[in-house]
């Protein structure tokens, strides 16, 4: 087999080496014998020999062009295995499990956010396990009102539930990253706070009262829904709040009945 090529800066290439990790990472996941777990940047394939080992098809989403056939090469003999050699935000991951799957990954941290969402997209896996940066693993899982709680935190938890599972050094990985990692575990909500239908608009609500966080609501929905005094105070009224809260201290289903109020 050849050589690995060096890791690609442009990519965010970190690869983690040490095998206790990766088979906690597989862990937290529990694939079965008979679940398909799509693995986001496989890149040395470290994880994916050790999904192999536990689950019944592995789908390998690799956009490295020298990596991609290293993989495939090495599992030729293996039918479980499939690479797709494409950017991962690209990839509709139901139409490449073709049914029920979860999902894996040593995510790039350039990228996060974005492959987060991604994976949110329905038809959603049943269950996702990434390693991520430290700290954005914190804002995701992060309860309202703490410091780290944001958009990223009311966005994923609006539809699933969020764990930090157990944190990584950066010694870890070759080459080691310049911050902290740990592992997230994300679990889509049975019944999630908004529809499918609203959930464009609950993200671009969120985002724009987060940037706006240190307003009180009132003036909050004055600017978002441009509205006047009188109206703005009308929604937030009707959706329960108090027109003095700031962003930072509103739960999921708080932004829900402000977005339903907003519509009314």
């Amino acid at each position: 087999m050849k050589a690995f090529p060096p890791p690609r800066k442009r990519l965010g290439q970190h690869f983690l080496t040490d095998p206790r990790i990766l088979g906690r990472i597989v862990d937290a996941l529990a694939p079965t014998a008979d679940e398909t777990v799509i693995e986001i940047g496989p890149g040395r394939g470290a994880l994916t020999d050790v999904l192999m080992q536990r689950a019944g098809r592995v789908i390998a989403i690799e956009l490295d062009r020298d990596l991609a056939p290293l993989l495939r090469e090495r599992y030729a003999s293996d039918p479980r295995l499939t690479v797709i050699e494409r950017d991962v935000l690209g990839v509709s991951f139901g139409e490449a499990a073709g049914g029920p799957y979860v999902v894996a990954g040593n995510v790039p941290y350039n990228i996060t956010t974005p492959i987060l969402f991604h994976a949110l997209k329905r038809p959603r896996p049943m269950r996702a396990v990434y390693l991520v940066q430290r700290e954005v693993a914190e804002r995701v899982v992060a309860p309202p009102g703490s410091e780290a709680y944001g958009a990223l935190s009311a966005n994923v938890q609006c539809v699933a539930m969020a764990e930090l599972v157990f944190k990584v050094p950066a010694g870890a990985f070759q080459p080691p990253p310049k911050v902290e990692s740990a592992v997230l575990r994300i679990s889509p909500l049975a019944d999630p706070v908004v529809t499918e239908e609203e959930e464009d608009r609950y993200r671009a609500l969120v985002q724009a009262a987060f940037g706006l966080r240190r307003k009180q609501l009132r003036r909050v929905v004055r600017t978002v829904c441009s509205l006047g005094a009188e109206a703005a105070e009308a929604v937030v009224a009707a959706a329960g709040l108090d027109p003095e809260a700031r962003p930072e201290v509103l739960t999921p289903t708080d932004f829900a009945r402000l977005l339903r109020a907003s519509r009314a």
